[in-house]
């Protein structure tokens, strides 16, 4: 009987394996290098999250991250234009690329 049962889960393992694997391949994935620009060391982290991410869940975690208070913080482009966290990573990763920099709003101006 122990054995009719090992064969049969290794055998539903087989059979239900390839949907598990296109399962969890199915969510691409972005990553961002996020720098703490108010740090002159200017530390960075890269964070790889699925394209359909609220990008203000990247923020808060990069805020926790680097220690920084998330309400009064910001995520820059290189350029320096202040992003609209109210949108996707992956329409965030499209329109600005993957280097940002997160700085204190107590630091702008």
């Amino acid at each position: 009987l122990s054995l009719f049962l090992s064969l049969s889960f290794s055998l539903s393992l087989f059979l239900f394996s390839p949907f598990l694997q296109t399962s969890s391949t199915m969510a691409s994935k972005v990553s961002f290098k996020i720098t703490l620009a108010s740090d002159p060391k200017l530390p960075y982290k890269v964070l790889g999250v699925p394209e359909s991410t609220p990008f203000l869940h990247v923020m808060k975690f990069a805020c926790s991250e680097f220690k920084v208070p998330e309400s009064s913080s910001a995520i820059l482009t290189k350029e320096g234009v202040a992003i609209n966290p109210d949108q996707t990573a992956g329409t965030i990763f499209l329109k600005y690329g993957s280097e940002l920099s997160l700085i204190p709003r107590d630091r702008v101006g």
